[in-house]
Formats: C-alpha cells, sequence, structure tokens
C-alpha cells in the first residue's frame, strides 16, 4: 500500500475500525538508513496510533539490520512488518519483494538479523509473502517455515504469485494449507473486498485473520463492517455522497498536516484517493477533473460544497475490485535468478551494489 497508508489515512481507518493493526506504508530500508527525508516522513505516528506498527523492505541484510537498530534505538515503532509480498517490475527485478523468497539463505538472513535486533526490545517481527514467483516456482511452504523458524509472531500471505500480479482471484486454499502447517498465526491476504468476504475467507482457511490491502482504498470504513460481521451484525456503513465528502475533507486536512502544512502537496496526495473515494457515485467526470486542479484545502471544500449531499453509496460496486486488477506481463527477475534456491558470494556482493529503491526513494 505505498502511496496511501501514511497515518492520515491510517487515522481515517482506524475511526472506523479502531482494534484494528494498521501497517504504515512500505519504507525502504536504505532510504532510513540514509536518513532520506521521505523515509523519516514515512516513520510518523499520529499520537492517537496507541500499536505504532511500521513496513520495513529491503534485500541487503546488512542495510535491513541497521534500519532495524534506528527503529529501536529511536523508538520509532511497537512493530516491525517485513514485506516480502511486492510484485512491481522494479523492485523484483533486482531480487527484492516476492522474487527474494526464493532464496533461503537471503530470505532468512534477512529475517533472523532484523530478529535478533528487534526481539530484545519487545518489538515483534512479522513478514507478508506471496505463494511464489509463478505456479512452477512456488516459496510459500519453505518461506512460512523459515519465519516461524527465525521467530516471527505471524506470516501474512498474499494468496497470488509474483506472475498473477493483481489479477484473477486469491487462491484461498493455500492459505489454509499455510494454517495446517505452522504454528504461527497465519493471517490471509487477496481478495477482501467486504466484510462478508472477511468472514468468508475465515470460515474457508481458519486463518487467524485478514490482511486489508487495496478493498480499503476510498473505504476506510470497511474496518468498521469487518467489525461488526465478525461481531454477527448485519449493520454495515453505507455513507451518502455528502458524508464522504465530508471525509475527504477531514482527509485533505490531515494530509495538510502530515505535510507540515504545504496544502499543495497534501491536496496532489489527495488526488488518487478521491478517484477511489467517487467511485461509483454518479458523479461525472467533471466532477473528478475539478478535483484535480485544486490546490489546497479550501478548493477541496469548495468542490465538495457541490455535491448532492443525499446521493446514497451505490451498494451495486460495494464488493468490486478496487485499484489495480491486472496480471503481470512478465515477471522481471536478475540473470539467471531461477536456476537456484541459494546465492554464491558473488550473487550476494553484485545484487547488493544496487539495491533496489536506493537512498533517493
Amino acid at each position: 500500500m505505498a502511496g496511501v497508508t501514511n497515518w492520515p489515512f491510517r487515522v481515517l481507518c482506524r475511526k472506523y475500525g479502531p482494534d484494528g493493526l494498521y501497517v504504515a506504508e512500505m519504507i525502504t530500508a536504505r532510504a532510513l538508513v540514509a536518513r532520506n527525508p521521505k523515509a523519516l516522513r514515512l516513520c510518523r505516528f499520529d499520537s492517537s496510533e496507541k500499536y505504532r506498527s511500521l513496513q520495513l523492505y529491503g534485500v541487503n541484510p546488512s542495510i535491513l539490520e541497521q534500519a532495524a537498530r534506528i527503529v529501536v534505538d529511536e523508538n520509532l515503532a511497537d512493530h516491525i512488518d517485513l514485506n516480502f509480498g511486492c510484485p512491481v517490475p522494479k523492485v523484483t527485478r533486482r531480487g527484492g519483494g516476492s522474487a527474494l523468497p526464493w532464496k533461503n539463505d537471503l530470505f532468512r538472513d534477512l529475517l533472523h538479523r532484523v530478529v535478533a535486533v528487534a526481539e530484545p526490545a519487545g518489538i515483534p517481527v512479522t513478514a507478508k509473502i506471496r505463494t511464489g514467483i509463478d505456479d512452477d516456482h512456488t516459496t510459500f511452504h519453505d518461506s512460512a517455515r523459515i519465519a516461524q523458524d527465525e521467530g516471527c509472531k505471524f506470516i501474512a500471505l498474499h494468496a497470488r504469485t509474483t506472475a498473477e500480479y493483481y489479477g484473477g482471484h486469491a487462491h484461498w486454499d493455500l492459505i489454509a494449507q499455510l494454517v495446517d502447517e505452522l504454528d504461527i498465526p497465519v493471517i490471509g491476504n487477496g481478495d477482501i473486498w467486504s466484510a462478508e468476504d472477511a468472514v468468508k475467507m475465515v470460515e474457508e482457511t481458519g486463518c487467524a485473520g485478514v490482511a486489508i490491502g487495496r478493498g480499503c482504498q476510498g473505504r476506510p470504513w470497511l474496518f468498521g463492517d469487518i467489525a461488526q460481521a465478525f461481531a454477527g451484525s448485519n449493520k454495515r456503513i453505507n455513507p451518502t455522497l455528502g458524508e464522504v465528502g465530508r471525509i475527504i475533507v477531514r482527509h485533505a486536512q490531515l494530509l495538510a498536516d502530515f505535510y507540515d502544512g504545504d496544502e499543495m502537496m497534501a491536496v496532489h496526495d489527495l488526488r488518487k484517493h478521491v478517484a477511489w473515494y467517487l467511485k461509483g457515485f454518479p458523479v461525472g467526470g467533471g466532477t473528478r477533473a475539478a478535483f484535480m486542479k485544486c490546490e489546497n484545502v479550501a478548493d477541496v471544500q469548495a468542490q465538495v460544497d457541490l455535491f448532492d449531499p443525499d446521493i446514497e453509496f451505490p451498494l451495486s460496486i460495494a464488493d468490486k475490485p478496487r485499484g489495480r486488477v491486472r496480471f503481470a506481463k512478465k515477471v522481471h527477475l536478475p540473470q539467471n535468478w531461477l536456476d537456484s534456491r541459494e546465492m554464491t558470494p558473488q550473487e550476494r556482493a553484485d545484487m547488493f551494489e544496487d539495491d533496489p529503491m536506493d537512498a533517493s526513494y
């Protein structure tokens, strides 16, 4: 959820589901070690966040260890989540994200080092993975057992391969397999678009909980719906356009705080969220285009004031996919990556000289 789950959006989500675990957007370990300003900004938490959950990404065990040490020594978070689920080509082509668990030795080394730093400080470490590179190169059985052996407190499985990207339907049966194999909790991820989906996944797989990604884009109230569903209630939050408009304005205000008062940065960040918020509402392309021209919070408020506040939430799209849904055209990996599950010293040296998503962020 890079570019989405900064603290302003987490605050909105927590309003509806206060008992959830809301993880910060991915922070690159190298950028944190280099004190990149954007990385440091992403390490911020709102004062209302009682459990600060930080997600780190990296491929170099030494750099990731240093980043974990910064988190511990500077009391930046109460939980570290490691991202091994990203399928984006610019990451996987250099061995990162969902490509990395193919190399068992590297995966184990990364986990071992981070847990060794975090565990003595009482900070739990967890990991998110995918099922593998493609159907012929699965990794989740091995990587989940390694994560358990190295001290991860739970594992989150996005039940798709890198090749499947975000297309098709997640393979929930593989989540069930992992539940049977592990002693630590398994969190299911993939195609949770509604509260009913969340309940269904738990019932079908036996997973200990669900992780929400694209399903909450433009719908922070989804967490409230899920809480109601697990409590056995049929009550759901179906906001009118007026109520959604108030959420949009509040989001803009929070983003202005996030950007230290820079309202132009705030409303530019808001643009992608507006598209998600308005999905399904009969507002027309002109309304969306007008939001793209906003330069401050007052402009956002002016556009919201033009809404018909009584338009009801479009239930026809309430349980439909949001965000990216396409398959990957090709899985981009380092040369000869699939030849072995282990790395030679030279392969490590070559890989670490060109870390993906470097200090420039």
